[in-house]
């Protein structure tokens, strides 16, 4: 590992330009296209975003996980090391030390053969060095960590023995067992009832800051966006269309597809209230059109929208948004709206 190690000075990830790609016999699409951010150490962003949207993909790109007809390109940088550019013996080393993942389903990615303190026990092992013997006392004190009731006795469970909260919890202390930098939790809450929900995400905003270190979460829920995260970035077609911090995005969205995905969200007190979803369904990433993904779902869309992909634009407060409506000269307010081709 210290041929990689780098010193731990400015932010802990650097992301610049980043493509993902998937070829194949039949297949050739390109699911992240052009993202771009930032993230200091020990704060949390959140990538909101409706299904296929790339949130996924993006953040797996940080680890690597793809399968050799994945081409990425670009920069990705995590405490200074430049992750494109390992090799796989290297990948190997920082997945699971500076970089740990929480899977949408506990249950396929947990290993079915082998019970809860084995599998934490054996990633310390290959990252620490240590003993069996303290690998297992330490894979206790991880499970009491994250509050697993009767920890000494799930220790000994298989991943089919438990429950989904205490699976889940399981897959979390596993994360959390080499004391990662990073921390990416790929919508770790989704299988799990309300009541489950917000026990674990509390228990990992608690964790969060007493360890330190940085999360990156994927949801498509504004509640879990709203609870664990300092920052927010909403993805569509593969890019960001808006980023600010939760206050600036969730009070202010400036975005016509942000503003969607709020009307779009039942509150408490929407007894008898009519939902205003987003018209339409999102585009074919293999056949992605010239201008602004977003433009055939959008009520404000104009003419330019189908002809000019928008840059992302910095607006006052550091908030950005990737609309034409903001950005100087276009000729956007000028243009008539599409009314048909948004109704579609």
């Amino acid at each position: 590992m210290s041929s990689i190690a780098t010193p731990a000075a400015g932010p802990l990830v650097e992301v610049k330009d980043l493509t993902v790609r998937f070829t194949g016999r039949d297949l050739d699409v390109s699911v992240v296209n052009g993202v771009s951010f930032t993230l200091e150490r020990g704060s949390s962003l959140c990538i909101l975003g409706e299904s296929g949207s790339g949130k996924s993909v993006t953040m797996r790109a940080l680890m690597r996980l793809f399968p050799p007809t994945a081409r990425l390109d670009g920069t990705v940088r995590v405490d200074g090391i430049d992750v494109l550019a390992l090799q796989e013996n290297q990948l190997r080393r920082i997945r699971g030390g500076l970089i740990s993942m929480i899977f949408q389903e506990p249950m396929t990615a947990l290993d079915p053969v082998f019970t809860i303190g084995q599998q934490i026990a054996e990633t310390l092992v290959y990252h620490e060095g240590i003993s069996y013997r303290a690998a297992n006392a330490r894979a206790l004190q991880l499970l009491e960590l994250v509050q697993v009731p009767s920890a000494k006795r799930r220790l000994e469970a298989y991943p089919h023995e438990l429950s989904g909260g205490l699976r889940q919890r399981g897959m979390i202390a596993l994360a959390l067992a080499c004391k990662p930098k990073l921390l990416l939790a790929d919508e770790p809450t989704t299988a799990l009832d309300a009541t489950v929900q917000i026990q674990i995400l509390l228990l990992l905003r608690e964790l969060q800051r007493e360890m330190g270190m940085a999360t990156i979460f994927v949801t498509h829920d504004l509640g879990v966006a709203c609870e664990v995260a300092d920052k927010i970035a909403v993805m569509y077609a593969g890019k960001f269309v808006e980023s600010g911090s939760v206050e600036q995005v969730i009070d202010n969205p400036r975005h016509p597809y942000t503003q969607g995905l709020m009307n779009s969200t039942i509150h408490a007190d929407m007894r008898g209230v009519a939902l205003d979803p987003i018209p339409g369904a999102p585009p074919d990433l293999t056949d992605l059109p010239p201008g602004c993904p977003f433009a055939p779902r959008c009520a404000a869309a104009r003419e330019p929208c189908l002809e000019h992909m928008p840059e992302l634009v910095l607006l006052p407060g550091g908030q950005q948004a990737r609309c034409l409506q903001y950005a100087p000269g276009s000729g956007f307010a000028q243009a008539p709206a599409l009314k048909a081709s948004c109704a579609a």
